[in-house]
């Protein structure tokens, strides 16, 4: 829409660069092109404004194919208005001069214009298709078709229009008819579901029975490595044990050959000390009876009384020592008795 100003009695119209503006004043074209900016007078001017850019017509619309089935097509046609001047020609772009807004419809004109000549298209396609393959490869069908129906439609460059594109959304049947067409799939899909399960479970116990075997040969494989280290522990304590017996043999061999030996010494060294007792108890005895013999001679060749000095010498040494003498008065009066009496003997 245009934007439509209003400065002393008079109107400034500023247009958009996507729109093609027409401005004529009393019957003449005074002002023609897209993004234009002018002053006018709304009593004598007549203003038309044309969209010239890329526009997006959405439709749909129903069809019936050869085996009586009714399918929903959804589309989409881009067109553009390429001559501006033949389209407000042909339908009424023209704008209030006060508020710049269209008088009437005109892009309603074409997308009735459109959508009916896309219907008419898609409906000589459909008519002479079954359902089945509608669905398969109809909207690649109707969209050619379309595309090339509008390409030839006479109206469209008579009116100005150019399609750029053709788009077919979907072909869509009746609820009921697309259910009971979704079922022999989903029923397939259910299958091949179910499938895939039953063979997800042979080979989940498949694999549980190849771990179960693997555990159970790793147990017979320990059991057997089990068996061959006590053989092998039997096997080395046995050796160990005759190999202890034999070293034990020899430590006896040479503790008793030690034995022996310090035996012998000790015999050898026994008889040595008895032999050499005896000898210096022989020499001892013979010194003995020498000194005897010698102090027999002495005492025989000395007198008598020589004898009993050397008697009470030899008894006095062997006396104990006396400290005191104490003399009882009977002692001393029976000493001086006898004196007395050998002094008058």
């Amino acid at each position: 829409m245009a934007d439509i100003t209003r400065r002393l009695g008079r109107r400034h119209l500023r247009g958009a660069p996507t729109a093609h503006i027409r401005h004529h004043r009393s019957g003449k074209l005074v002002h023609d092109g897209p993004g234009l900016s002018f002053w006018f007078r709304s009593l004598t001017a007549a203003l038309s404004e044309v969209p010239v850019d890329d526009r997006e017509l959405a439709m749909t619309f129903h069809a019936r194919t050869s085996d009586f089935q009714d399918v929903a097509v959804q589309a989409t046609v881009t067109y553009r208005i390429a001559d501006p001047a033949l389209a407000a020609a042909r339908l009424d772009f023209s704008i209030d001069p006060d508020t710049g807004a269209w008088r009437g419809a005109p892009l309603e004109q074409l997308g009735t214009l459109l959508t009916e000549t896309a219907q008419q298209h898609a409906l000589d396609v459909l008519t002479r298709t079954s359902l089945s393959s509608a669905l398969v490869d109809g909207v690649t069908a109707v969209r050619e078709r379309v595309a090339a129906g509008l390409a030839a439609e006479p109206r469209l460059p008579a009116t100005g229009i150019e399609v750029v594109a053709v788009r077919v959304v979907a072909l869509r049947p009746e609820p009921e008819v697309e259910r009971a067409l979704r079922t022999p799939a989903r029923e397939q899909i259910q299958q091949d579901a179910d499938r895939a399960t039953y063979e997800r479970r042979a080979v989940a116990v498949e694999r549980e029975r190849a771990i179960a075997e693997n555990e159970l040969d790793s147990r017979i494989e320990l059991a057997r490595r089990e068996e061959q280290l006590v053989d092998q522990r039997g096997t080395n304590a046995r050796r160990e044990a005759e190999e202890q017996a034999a070293a034990d043999a020899v430590r006896a061999q040479a503790e008793a050959a030690r034995t022996v030996k310090l035996a012998e010494a000790e015999a050898a060294r026994s008889v040595r000390l008895a032999r050499a007792e005896a000898e210096g108890a022989r020499e001892v005895g013979a010194a003995r009876a020498e000194a005897q013999a010698a102090w027999l001679r002495v005492h025989a060749e000395v007198d008598v009384a020589t004898l009993h000095a050397l008697t009470g010498t030899r008894l006095a040494e062997n006396l104990p020592q006396i400290d005191s003498v104490t003399i009882s008065p009977d002692v001393l009066t029976g000493l001086l008795a006898r004196l007395g009496d050998g002094e008058r003997a």
